[in-house]
Order: structure tokens, then C-alpha cells, then sequence
């Protein structure tokens, strides 16, 4: 993996690859809705663009798929990191020019100007984190989104089973569709086990501000959360010196809260992008809606071990976690996805 800063794009431009030349001797596809042509053999030149750093949970996970990547030979890659959303189209645009077969990134903040950009350079593949769908008139602009719905859900029967209180509080981000449905997901698992939960639901308007999300849950323990709820990072810092519990999102941080993180509802992004990857190389790349490739059964989430937990958890809580995940892969039992607002009750 080469880290590339904002200071590089300049040589970045110097050292400019057309995706015509690199692609030189493969068939073109006439297939409708299909972009580029197959590339030739060897790695595939991926760029991300990040707007937080990739220590943050939600862009870790991309991070460690690409780095994965890497090491398999599949792609040479190179990202950007804490790039504003002012600067994030000229960002793209410089990584379009310098070549790159796929670029990877989040435009939840800049949803039309990176369509703009997909428009212009009509032979580069763009898969973009969005709260969009994808539209017939962007077809080299594909969208992803973490649908871990499944794990999220298993995560709250866990929770409704632990609470002493039936009082728990909900720390995200923003109320967009990404969070929303994951709350709504937690809080369908939560009522499995203890129906009559109350939620305390608050959004910190930021997707990585730790003292702001710490403060958050500091005000909902003190309105009686027992276990928190943690969408953003500083949340377990909170529970850990309260003396709550925690749930985590997107990644495991049991390791740092061994007395504090009950489970975690885990994203592997794997299959995402291992599936733009395949497509690209083929030729095949188009708009297509790419967050099925998070739901459980794809392999793209999962409910961590339960670590220092084992055994803590009542074991008919474990009993109807191992039905619903088995229901949930084998299509049976489907997580309702609500992408509204949650509002405390």
C-alpha cells in the first residue's frame, strides 16, 4: 500500500496512465450499460478518497478489504485521507486523470458534484459510499453502503438480554439511511428480549468527534442507559468509566473494553469490492447497487465472538441468536431495513 497525500496529486498528474492505453488489446464491450473494456492482466490502480482518517471504523473496514487486495496482487492502491468536502472533487478528478481503473471513496456530502465528476471521465470506475441509488444515466458510478442490518439485529437480542435497566442509549453520527437503519435494526433485536425498552437516541453531527460522542452518552447514562449503543467512537470510552455496557458497530474494539463491549455487529467489505474488482477486470463494471454485497449472507457482516462475554450472556438469548443468524443466511428470516429516523421514546 502507498499512502498518498494531497501534496502528491501533482506527481500523481505527471505521471499520468489514460485507461485507453492500459487497457490496449482488450475487446471492447457493446453491451448496454457496461463501461470500459477488460483490462489487461496484472493489478488493477485503485485510489480511495477518505473525508476522515483511516483509523475511523466505518473507513477502516475499506482500508483493510483494499489492503487485502494488495496482498493477493489483485490491485495497486493509494488513498487520500481527512479530505474535506470542498476539495473532494478535485481530488477525484486528479485520481481519474492519473489513470486509475477504480476509485473508491464516501460522497454523502457531495452526492452531485461526484456524479459530475463519474460524467466526465466516463471510462474510470467509480464506487462510492452514497445514501443514493444508483441511476441509468451514471453508469460507471456504482454505490455501496454498510447494510449490516442482519449483525446489527443480532447485536440488540444480545443487549435486550444483558439489561437490568430496559433503558438503553443510541449514539450516532448523523440521521442518515446508513445509521438509521442500523438503530432501527438494534432496537428490533433489543425488543426480541426486552420489549419494553426505552431509547434514548441522539446524533452528534459529525462522523468522528469522540469528545462530543462521549459527552452524549455521559447525558444518557445519566438518564438511566444501562447499555449504550456504540454507532460512533468515544461512546465505550463513556460506558467503560461509567460502569455500563456497550454494544460496537463496523468493527471489534473488545480488545481496548474487555469489561465493556458485550458484541459487535462487524462489516466485511470484503465481498464489496472484491466483487468491483472482478467487474472491472471484465469489462463488465456498471451502476449497480453494491450494499447487498454487506448483508450476512453475502459474507459482508457478521456478529463478533462474544470474548470475555462467553458465557455471560443468557444462554435462550444465544439459543435465539443462532436461530435467527441461521434463518437470516438461509433466507427464511429477513431484517426489516428502515432507513427513517429513530426518535427516543
Amino acid at each position: 500500500m502507498t499512502r498518498t497525500t494531497m501534496s502528491s496529486h501533482s506527481n500523481l498528474l505527471k505521471r499520468r496512465q489514460v485507461l485507453a492505453g492500459a487497457a490496449a488489446g482488450a475487446a471492447a464491450l457493446t453491451m448496454p450499460g457496461f463501461i470500459g473494456r477488460a483490462r489487461a492482466e496484472g493489478p488493477l490502480k485503485v485510489a480511495a478518497i477518505y473525508t476522515v482518517p483511516v483509523e475511523q471504523q466505518w473507513v477502516s473496514r475499506i482500508h483493510k478489504a483494499a489492503n487485502a487486495a494488495v496482498a493477493r496482487g489483485d490491485i495497486e492502491y493509494v488513498f487520500s485521507e481527512n479530505t474535506s468536502n470542498n476539495d473532494y472533487e478535485r481530488v477525484m478528478r486528479e485520481y481519474a486523470e492519473a489513470g486509475h481503473d477504480l476509485i473508491v471513496g464516501e460522497v454523502f456530502g457531495v452526492e452531485d458534484a461526484a456524479r459530475q465528476v463519474a460524467a466526465d471521465y466516463p471510462e474510470t470506475a467509480f464506487l462510492m459510499g452514497s445514501s443514493f441509488l444508483p441511476k441509468d444515466d451514471a453508469p460507471n458510478f456504482a454505490v455501496f453502503d454498510n447494510y449490516i442490518q442482519d449483525a446489527s439485529y443480532l447485536s440488540g437480542i444480545i443487549a435486550g438480554a444483558m439489561t437490568k435497566s430496559n433503558n438503553m442509549g443510541l449514539v450516532g453520527g448523523f440521521p442518515i439511511p446508513e445509521v438509521n437503519r442500523l438503530m432501527h435494526a438494534f432496537m428490533a433485536g433489543v425488543k426480541e428480549t426486552a420489549p419494553d425498552t426505552k431509547f434514548q437516541v441522539a446524533f452528534i453531527g459529525s462522523w468522528f468527534d469522540p469528545p462530543k460522542a462521549k459527552e452524549t452518552a455521559f447525558a444518557q447514562i445519566d438518564g438511566g442507559a444501562d447499555i449504550l449503543y456504540a454507532e460512533r467512537f468515544g461512546v465505550s470510552d463513556a460506558a467503560k468509566e461509567k460502569g455500563v455496557l456497550a454494544i460496537g458497530n463496523v468493527i471489534d474494539t473488545q480488545t481496548d473494553y474487555p469489561e465493556t463491549v458485550v458484541a459487535s455487529a462487524l462489516w466485511h467489505f470484503e465481498p464489496t469490492l472484491d466483487h468491483a474488482i472482478a467487474m472491472v477486470k471484465a469489462g463488465t463494471f456498471k451502476a449497480e447497487n453494491y450494499g447487498v454485497y454487506s448483508f450476512m449472507k453475502e459474507g459482508g457482516c457478521s456478529l463478533a465472538p462474544l470474548g470475555t462475554f462467553e458465557g455471560k450472556v443468557p444462554e435462550e438469548a444465544m439459543k435465539l441468536v443462532a436461530e435467527r443468524e441461521a434463518a437470516i443466511k438461509d433466507g427464511s428470516f429477513v431484517v426489516e431495513i428502515n432507513d427513517e429516523e429513530p426518535k427516543s421514546n
